[in-house]
């Protein structure tokens, strides 16, 4: 995995399904994230191959809830991110989906109290000797390349301090959103602490935060000194946030989007509703419509 100059569609809850993930790649991604799984949840889960869409999906046993979905198609940049607060238990989860996918992420910054009050996500940055614990299991024991995903820390001098210890546990690059756990979407986010990580490694950075058109790649790039920039709200308004020569119109992309493979109901009502209610407005025709959809087929 070459984590270098890429354009990265970071990992959103019920939006990072393989259709956006798909639509998004079509649009120039390099590489795409899907949605955070919980260990617990993908250790219920079994290996099953979709003959019929050409997938590989993972099932949790006993029912038809596809938990993740993936195809040959997107294999060399799908990487798969997980919660985890337990080195054995995520390599267990892991080593179910690591032939399948080109990466395992390990997500450590979300600020959701979900993720919070069970020790996952934004959690373990309080604590550097289970992040290492994490990341040096993985990484010795699969062959798939680990990575994970980060935020900001109280000073930069925390910030940077724990980059390091990070980056001493092997990881190939290393994830940065420039907001801190108590940050909200519409606070600025903060490049020049991207920087500050960028300066104090040898690894690539990926900088994630406020990309909402072509030109923001740079922009961020040049402001963090970042190898990578990855994209998450601005990708969700409109996945052809991604193409060089210019935005589709979202109606388009939107269609385009509504009729690709065979995604779960609600991400794909999820994802439409926050594009309307970005580009319009969920109380007009359209918006009502969505909301009363109850499958594929309506939606489409």
């Amino acid at each position: 995995m070459e984590y270098r100059d890429k354009l990265v569609l970071a990992p959103m809850v019920r939006v990072g399904t393989l259709p956006f993930r798909l639509l998004a790649a079509e649009y120039g991604a390099d590489i795409t994230y899907g949605e955070e799984i919980i260990d617990h949840k993908f250790l219920k889960c079994e290996r099953v191959v979709n003959e019929s869409l050409g997938t590989t999906d993972f099932v949790e046993k006993g029912t038809d809830n596809v938990v993740f979905r993936t195809c040959p198609q997107e294999r060399g940049r799908v990487v798969f991110q997980m919660g985890t607060s337990h080195a054995v238990r995520a390599l267990k989860a892991a080593e179910i989906v690591c032939h399948d996918v080109a990466a395992i992420d390990i997500n450590m910054g979300c600020p959701k109290s979900f993720s919070l009050s069970g020790g996952m996500g934004a959690a373990l940055l309080s604590k550097p000797e289970l992040i290492h614990d994490i990341l040096t299991t993985l990484r010795r024991n699969l062959d798939t390349t680990v990575t994970c995903k980060i935020c900001l820390l109280n000073t930069p001098k925390d910030i940077v301090e724990l980059a390091r210890r990070i980056e001493k546990t092997g990881v190939p690059a290393l994830a940065v959103h420039g907001r801190k756990i108590k940050d909200r979407p519409r606070d600025p986010a903060t490049w020049d602490e991207i920087a500050d990580v960028v300066s104090a490694l040898s690894i690539p950075v990926i900088a994630n935060g406020d990309v909402f058109e072509y030109e923001d790649f740079k922009r961020i790039k040049d402001a963090a000194g970042a190898t990578s920039v990855m994209v998450a709200r601005g990708a969700l308004w409109n996945a052809s946030i991604f193409c060089a020569k210019g935005k589709t119109p979202w109606e388009e992309v939107k269609r385009e989007y509504s009729i690709l493979w065979d995604n779960d109901v609600k991400s794909t009502k999820h994802t439409l509703k926050e594009m309307i209610m970005h580009y319009s407005c969920l109380e007009l025709p359209e918006g009502k419509g969505v909301i009363k959809c109850d499958t594929s087929a309506d939606l489409a």
